[in-house]
């Protein structure tokens, strides 16, 4: 078996860094949505609201257990993207980064659309829905409450985005106050489920272009219909442009208020003066000819 698994051993870094996305995703799917697969169809018989935050939570956790050692577990577009503009990850690998973390969420929707098919074809009578009393895609992909508007959903996503980067950037700050090596992962889980505690109820507090649109495809091919892109009065592309911003407005908060301004450390001072002097060497030896 050892053997067998050797010769499937892959040794591109890139191809590997995007399976283990795709496996972060994935696993945060499964359990997520799953959870909300259960609550809805048991009618809050098997769960509630907080089970759902909880799901998100800790399939957050596991998913940056699974995949951080290889990836950096950033599980989420709008985070890979906010990576990319503090130049802390490559841009040429951001396309392929956010293509393997919708195709895990596709997939992790159609896993949990598998193993709770009969409780859902019991609890619509066999009609998928993405309105209505007896609404299924609601298990799978964010939609707007009935009060909210398209502007309010945006300034939602927005929000909540910025402060789940805030809550990130913060963790994984070095000179903000070392953690644990085996804790940020947990604590990671747990501002996802206090965000859902405290933002979920305007729009299920996507957060995350993956999380919202892997599944919403899985929804519209798999019997849903062209109505998971109609609802909400045309809802779809607010989870996915929404958080972006939100990413890019909490990351640049962050490093105005707290991260610039950290004193360098004695390494990062000591390649400054390298640099420093270099320069001068250079200047020096550029007079030097001039004047010859």
């Amino acid at each position: 078996m050892e053997k067998l698994l050797r010769k499937c051993q892959i040794r591109n870094q890139l191809v590997r860094e995007c399976m283990a996305e795709c496996l972060g995703v994935y696993i945060l799917i499964l359990f997520g949505c799953g959870s909300v697969a259960q609550v809805t169809t048991s009618q809050e018989k098997n769960g509630h609201y907080l089970s759902i935050n909880l799901g998100f939570a800790l399939g957050v956790t596991f998913g940056i257990f699974a995949s951080r050692g290889v990836s950096g577990a950033h599980l989420n577009p709008a985070v890979t993207l906010s990576l990319c503009v503090l130049g802390r990850h490559p841009w040429i690998k951001l396309p392929f980064y956010v293509f393997f973390q919708v195709v895990g969420a596709f997939l992790a929707a159609a896993t949990v659309a598998l193993q709770y098919y009969d409780a859902i074809q019991a609890f619509t009578g066999g009609e998928l829905t993405a309105t209505g009393p007896t609404a299924t895609a609601g298990i799978f992909s964010t939609y707007p409450a009935d009060y909210l508007s398209l502007w309010g959903g945006i300034v939602d996503q927005v929000i909540g985005t910025a402060a789940l980067l805030l809550c990130v950037l913060a963790l994984g700050d070095q000179k903000n106050g070392s953690l644990p090596d085996g804790l940020q992962p947990v604590l990671v889980g747990a501002a996802v489920l206090v965000l859902g505690i405290s933002m979920g109820s305007n729009c299920g507090y996507a957060l995350n272009p993956a999380r919202d649109f892997g599944p919403r495809l899985f929804t519209y091919i798999a019997g849903w219909g062209v109505d998971v892109f109609r609802a909400g009065g045309g809802w779809w592309w607010v989870p996915i442009v929404a958080p972006c911003v939100g990413a890019l407005l909490g990351t640049l908060i962050y490093q105005l208020m707290v991260e610039v301004h950290h004193p360098p450390t004695f390494q990062e001072a000591k390649k400054e003066q390298e640099r420093y002097m270099e320069l001068k060497r250079e200047r020096n030896l550029y007079l030097c000819k001039v004047s010859v």
